[in-house]
């Protein structure tokens, strides 16, 4: 699998210039996970892709083109940044429920469970009438049939997934309905005047002054209205490169502290209660005087409290909306609840992986490549569509789920000896860290991978608890 091919069609599907792919260098593309699918040339081509199209924004504001260079096998450290976060020297509390994995079900099939929030864990447990013990679960369940099951949790709003076969998934309405759909989605919506980005000062050295300053993103306003990974990736990609970025989380909605942490990096935080009208009009407030609106609740889920995407085009028009969902905007699952590993599991993925590593079970990726591709591709969107904003003006839509992430990383073909890839380790990742002092305590994690040779991403924010700032946007 040719890297520099992936980030081409990349490219191409966002009729971006070609002529700026050739600033472009992959190394260590021999290197992947233990996977029978292409996990690293996605890692590096997604890093890639938002990495050139920050620098392409630097060009349109300093007139300055960079060279960019990404390895492969860093670019997987960062797939698994989660994984290697530590504070105060120590890895953060295990996020995972007991609960959570794979079941055997009456049919002889597998279901797998995410109950990582608490009132997943607790409504499973009501569902299944059973004791919070993982054996009880695993009892309750034997009872069930698997597709039965999937369809009982999903009405309750609980969130699981049924390990289909491949064959079995390419049957289903929903797989049928993001087939037609690209990869991604940039798409004008509304009519509003080019806003050229400020003009920024041309710099010959990443450690000059004016690059310390100034950045493809200097000036740049984001909403981050997301939870966990993917979404929170694309918003913390963006603080990279320099933007403003607002998380806007609620006190009422449960968080996993490990991923604030790590996708928290370079932002700020504040909570907003959209249940109330109060709430509600200060979100308005922070729209009119932002630039990108992020959010990764499900389709549907903002429109109901007045937030759809015409609203939006209204309230600020020439807004850059960035819309993240499991399993894509289109089809029966639309407003189903997922996961990366309920994505891998419905859509044979674990099948596959598990079959890969000669286990009697299903298997899972060695990274939530899903959630973290999803979230770069949401990036490299956004900051396509800021370009689009500054040239011809415009509102505009982007919209990535997990699912059509899936599918794009299937129709990549598969590994023959993939499993036999060496693993990293934490001599191999560390190196490749950067630390800063939070209110959490001293916070270690994989620095941004990209390479680019004027404007070196970093963040100038440690993670903050959230609610840590008021609702508002920072003067200038």
């Amino acid at each position: 699998m040719q890297t520099d091919h992936l980030l081409h069609d990349l490219w191409h599907l966002a009729q971006a210039d070609p002529s700026t792919l050739g600033n472009v260098r992959f190394t260590a593309t021999d290197h992947s996970l233990p996977s029978s699918f292409h996990v690293g040339p996605v890692a590096a081509a997604t890093l890639a892709a938002q990495a050139l199209a920050a620098a392409q924004l630097w060009q349109l504001r300093s007139g300055q083109s960079q060279a960019i260079e990404v390895n492969q096998r860093r670019a997987l450290a960062m797939f698994r940044s989660e994984r290697y976060l530590t504070v105060n020297g120590q890895p953060p509390k295990d996020p995972f429920s007991p609960l959570f994995g794979f079941y055997a079900t009456r049919d002889g099939r597998w279901i797998q469970l995410h109950t990582n929030f608490a009132h997943h864990h607790q409504g499973v447990l009501r569902l299944l009438g059973c004791e919070d013990r993982r054996d009880a679960v695993a009892a309750a369940i034997l009872l069930r049939n698997a597709a039965d099951l999937e369809q009982q949790l999903a009405d309750a709003n609980l969130c699981a997934a049924w390990v289909r076969t491949p064959d079995e998934w390419q049957a289903h309405p929903q797989a049928v309905a993001i087939a037609t759909l690209p990869l991604f989605e940039i798409e004008r919506i509304g009519d509003a005047p080019p806003e050229s980005l400020k003009p920024l000062s041309p710099s010959s050295s990443p450690t000059s002054s004016a690059s310390a300053a100034q950045r493809p993103l200097t000036g740049v306003r984001v909403l981050d209205l997301s939870r966990v990974i993917a979404a929170p990736v694309a918003a913390r990609t963006l603080a990279q490169h320099g933007a403003d970025v607002l998380a806007i989380g609620a006190a009422h909605l449960p968080n996993i502290e490990s991923l604030v942490i790590d996708t928290g990096r370079g932002k700020r935080s504040a909570q907003l209660d959209l249940r109330d009208a109060s709430g509600q009009a200060m979100l308005r407030e922070l729209i009119r005087g932002a630039d990108v609106f992020l959010q990764a609740y499900r389709p549907g889920a903002l429109a109901a409290r007045g937030f759809d995407a015409q609203a939006l085009c209204a309230l600020r028009p020439g807004l850059v909306q960035v819309s993240l969902s499991a399993y894509g905007h289109a089809g029966p699952w639309a407003q189903r609840r997922g996961f990366d590993s309920l994505v891998q599991s419905a859509t044979g993925i674990a099948f596959d992986e598990g079959r890969a590593a000669g286990i009697a079970r299903p298997g899972r990726l060695p990274c939530q490549a899903n959630d973290h591709a999803t979230g770069y591709l949401a990036a490299f969107g956004a900051m396509i569509a800021l370009h689009r904003r500054a040239r011809e003006g415009g509102s505009w839509l982007v919209r990535v789920s997990l699912a059509q992430t899936g599918h794009w990383l299937r129709s990549l073909g598969r590994v023959a000896d993939g499993m036999a890839a060496p693993d990293l380790s934490l001599d191999e990742v560390a190196p490749w860290r950067h630390t800063m002092d939070s209110p959490f305590g001293r916070v270690s994690a994989i620095a941004p991978v990209e390479r680019m040779a004027l404007t070196p991403p970093h963040f100038d924010l440690p993670p903050v608890p959230p609610g840590t700032h008021a609702p508002g946007w920072l003067a200038g």
